[in-house]
């Protein structure tokens, strides 16, 4: 697919949503979910980055980033207790 036609296409959705309207609800709730989703993949990120010191690597998959991104610090400190203690 050439990148004229993507971008058209992206045009065309953005011109429908604007003229259409876009229901409230689930927008939020994509938005929220990105942004969270975001915070998880910064947050394994720099977990990766000062855990290489201490001999520490969580990977980032799809799962270790809803993990941490929906619980946090806990869920980021659950997934390094799993990876410390569980799988040797």
């Amino acid at each position: 697919m050439s990148s004229t036609l993507v971008i058209s296409i992206m045009v065309a959705l953005i011109v429908i949503l604007l003229l259409a309207g876009a229901p409230i609800k689930p927008m939020r709730f994509v938005a929220n979910s990105t942004v969270k989703l975001g915070i998880g993949i910064l947050f394994l990120f720099f977990f990766n980055v000062f855990g290489a010191a201490i001999g520490l690597h969580i990977p980032i998959n799809f799962f270790t980033v809803v993990i941490s991104g929906f619980l946090g610090l806990f869920g980021l400190a659950s997934l390094a207790a799993i990876q410390l203690f569980i799988i040797p």
